[in-house]
This record gives C-alpha cells, sequence and structure tokens, in this order.
C-alpha cells in the first residue's frame, strides 16, 4: 500500500513538471457573440433582452419596414445574397461557399448580415412567401411539378438565401448544384456583360 502510494506522490510530481501540453483550441476570435434560441425570453427580464437600435418594436429598420426593405434589396440590386457575416467576412461555411461561387461571375454582390438584424431573419422568409404566392397566382398554368418547386421555396430553412433578378434561387446547395450544371453562368451572363461595360 505504501509503495502504491508513494508511486502514485512521484508520478503526480513529474507530471506537474512537465511542460503543459498544448490543447487545440482558437483562440484568435477577435469577437465572440453569444446568442440564444429565443430572442424575447419571458423569463428574462427587460434589461437583459437582447435589442437592436437599428430595428425598432414596430418591426422596422430605421425607420423602414423589414418587408418594404427586403422588397427593396431584391428590386434594385441584380443579386442579393442574405447571409450569416458579409462576402468579405462569412459567419457560416454555407455563406461561405455561396459568396466564393458568386464571386467567379464577377457579379455586383449586395449582401445583409442576418445575424445583424434578427427580424431580417422572419422579413426574407416572409417575403419570400409573398413573392411564391404570386408567381404562383399569376403563372396558374404552369406545370404542378414547377408549382411544388415554388411551393418548397415559401419554407426554405436556412440562410443564405439568394435573390437573382428578384427571383428566390435558394441556398449555397442549390447555386453550387447550378454552378456545376452551368446554368448559373446563363442566369448571370447579362448581369456580368453590364458591369463589364459600365
Amino acid at each position: 500500500m505504501a509503495r502504491l502510494l508513494s508511486n502514485a506522490i512521484l508520478k503526480g510530481i513529474s507530471r506537474a513538471s512537465q511542460p503543459p501540453r498544448i490543447v487545440p483550441a482558437s483562440f484568435y476570435h477577435i469577437e465572440l457573440r453569444f446568442s440564444t434560441t429565443i430572442p424575447n425570453d419571458p423569463d428574462s427580464h427587460a434589461d437583459f433582452q437582447p435589442n437592436n437600435k437599428a430595428v425598432n418594436e414596430s418591426g422596422s429598420c430605421s425607420g423602414i419596414n423589414i418587408k418594404e426593405l427586403v422588397d427593396k434589396d431584391v428590386k434594385e440590386h441584380p443579386v442579393v445574397i442574405y447571409m450569416k457575416g458579409y462576402p468579405d467576412l462569412p459567419q457560416c461555411g454555407f455563406s461561405s461557399l455561396a459568396v466564393r461561387v458568386l464571386k467567379q461571375y464577377n457579379v455586383p454582390l449586395t449582401a445583409r448580415n442576418i445575424l445583424e438584424y434578427p427580424d431580417l431573419r422572419t422579413g426574407v422568409k416572409a417575403y419570400r412567401s409573398s413573392l411564391a404566392s404570386s408567381v404562383l397566382f399569376v403563372n396558374a398554368i404552369i406545370s404542378s411539378l414547377r408549382m411544388l418547386k415554388y411551393l418548397s421555396e415559401c419554407n426554405w430553412p436556412t440562410f443564405p438565401q439568394i435573390f437573382i433578378k428578384g427571383e428566390f434561387i435558394g441556398g449555397s446547395d442549390i447555386i453550387m448544384n447550378m454552378h456545376q450544371t452551368g446554368e448559373l453562368k446563363e442566369k448571370l451572363q447579362d448581369i456580368a456583360g453590364k458591369e463589364e461595360s459600365e
């Protein structure tokens, strides 16, 4: 028993004298963000609930309604991406992939960081839903397969969400698939041409 105890003490002393082991971790993050899945948790005091000074209680962003903001973005810019982060500093692998694919075509890219504006997430989904329903109404004769495509777009659950020429395209997987088949090149061809001629 005494021998086991002395061996344990000696092992402890020898480990203490060794240099600390390097543990794989990332300490190079400039900024840490903490988020809750429930932005307006009723159990949280109002002083501790998240607030965004750019978005007020009525759901507007500096006096502009979120739906109007999304509508304006989609109508004024040929390529709009609602993503986590910015094109130069994406905060999500899927957003990074979508930006890299779109940058290959040298098109003007307008992006909004959905992490800055929590209401923008739901605003983009609501806009897309109203866009899809109006498209369904106007194109009532379209084949049922195409209608199912529009209906499935109404409930697109993830970000990034990409709009090209006012049409909701999808996320990074759809953009990547379109890039691989050449469909994205055709869709962006006239946009890239306009940018080069100016």
